[in-house]
């Protein structure tokens, strides 16, 4: 069993974290076409692998689960989807935001592996698990690592933008699967944070969402009208706003310092200097 701490927790940080420093020198001195293709088709071995959850327990014993997980209603299911045409696109701003989401989202996902905790390594899922969240953090490490791309710390200020955009498509996923009668509606109480909220976009329900929750306002928490007008339940979507505001900021800078400090450090000196100019001697 995967659990937190023990032997096969490590096992598969190691083997993850192997399988990528591997790749990297393997194909360091390639074409840039190679690595290109290279890095396409595991964005593409990913989304495949995702489609294929129903051939895999416990989603082959319920079709009804299947149907409902093989949808991209978390912040990981929607970069399986959306990375392979950020990797094609033009756009610098898109590409950056794939170097974050997917470092962090991935470096994060083997940290604390909660698809995997509890489960047998002769779990064919446990392994789809890793290997998805591998290609997550490979890929766009691979990227700015091979020179292919490099974020600028000058784009940062449109990441937050991003993320909500990928809050929104998440919430919007939900929604149109409860149109289609995919899943339940949600009942009188569309507030319920404990029904189907993978991605806690209907409130915190966990220990983790606390560095989201610290920094919702407290107008956010609270319904302002109907029959649960006063009740503490927060405003989906909303609530998670200011510490996406914050995270989509730090976090990329610190990548930024980390992937690329000399330019990055110069920028900031240049930002510095324009906000709190020197005062000219007599």
């Amino acid at each position: 069993m995967v659990e937190l701490f023990n032997f096969f927790y490590f096992f598969f940080i190691l083997l993850m974290s192997g399988a990528i420093v591997g790749l990297y020198f393997l194909l360091r001195s390639k074409s840039e076409r190679t690595q290109r293709l290279v890095l396409f088709s595991l964005l593409v071995l990913n989304l495949a692998l995702h489609f294929s959850k129903p051939l895999f327990p416990p989603y082959s014993e319920d079709p009804a689960l299947a149907m409902s997980e093989v949808w991209f209603t978390n912040v990981c299911g929607t970069s399986v989807l959306f990375f392979p045409f950020i990797f094609l696109s033009e756009s610098r701003t898109a590409k950056d935001y794939m170097v974050y989401l997917g470092i962090v989202s991935g470096f994060l996902a083997l940290l604390y592996p909660t698809e995997a905790i509890g489960k047998s390594v002769l779990t064919p899922d446990l392994w789809r698990f890793y290997l998805c969240h591998g290609i997550l953090l490979a890929v766009p490490l691979l990227t700015v690592l091979w020179g292919l791309h490099r974020p600028d710390v000058r784009r940062i200020w449109k990441i937050p933008f991003c993320a909500a955009a990928m809050l929104l498509f998440i919430i919007a996923n939900q929604v149109l699967q409860s149109e289609l009668g995919i899943i339940p509606l949600r009942g009188d109480d569309l507030l319920n944070v404990s029904y189907r909220n993978p991605s806690l976009i209907w409130g915190p329900t966990d220990d983790v969402a606390v560095l989201f929750s610290w920094l919702t306002p407290s107008f956010m928490k609270t319904v302002p009208a109907g029959p649960y007008a006063g009740q503490e339940k927060y405003w989906p979507f909303f609530w998670m706003l200011p510490g996406v505001l914050v995270y989509f900021l730090l976090l990329p800078l610190l990548l930024c310092l980390i992937l690329d400090f000399g330019r990055t450090k110069a920028t900031l000196g240049r930002w510095l200097l324009r906000f709190c100019p020197r005062k000219k001697e007599k």
